[in-house]
């Protein structure tokens, strides 16, 4: 069900850029400052989603969730754009497949990478996590403590 969710995601995540890329170019932004917006864009929107729904089973908050983002943009980004670029190399340029479809492969492939990395890198839960959370929420009682207080 996780890769189902992650793939939902993925397509919801794509027309939002294809959408942010459209209005940027219209509005007279230059394309390649628009792709790269639209990206971070959908890069955001699929990191945001996969923590609620995809992966909400493992919640964190705080540096464990910054290092998630990281770890997402670091990740997804990595496999995306090189694998894709790879990819559409041989299966286009080497090959001689059609564009689409070999698009299609592509991001198949990729999409399957991305999620076995987000999987086992991005969203896994850690020991380190754990203690980490629980200093969170503990300075977090305090100062709740201490203003409840004054």
């Amino acid at each position: 069900m996780r890769f189902v969710r992650f793939n939902a995601v993925g397509v919801v995540g794509f027309l939002l850029q294809m959408a942010v890329l459209w209005l940027l170019v219209r509005a007279g932004v230059h394309y390649l400052l628009a792709t790269a917006l639209a990206v971070e864009c959908a890069v955001l929107h699929n990191f945001l989603w996969h923590e609620r729904w995809t992966w909400k089973d493992r919640p964190a908050t705080g540096r464990v969730r910054l290092g998630r983002l990281a770890r997402f943009h670091a990740l997804n980004g990595m496999v995306s754009l090189i694998g894709n670029l790879m990819l559409m190399r041989g299966l286009v340029g080497v090959l001689g497949m059609p564009v689409l479809a070999a698009n299609l492969i592509a991001v198949s492939i990729c999409a399957l990478v991305n999620f076995a990395a987000s999987e086992r890198a991005v969203f896994r839960r850690t020991a380190k996590d754990a203690a980490s959370e629980r200093r969170e929420r503990a300075t977090q009682t305090e100062r709740a403590g201490g203003a409840a207080s004054e």
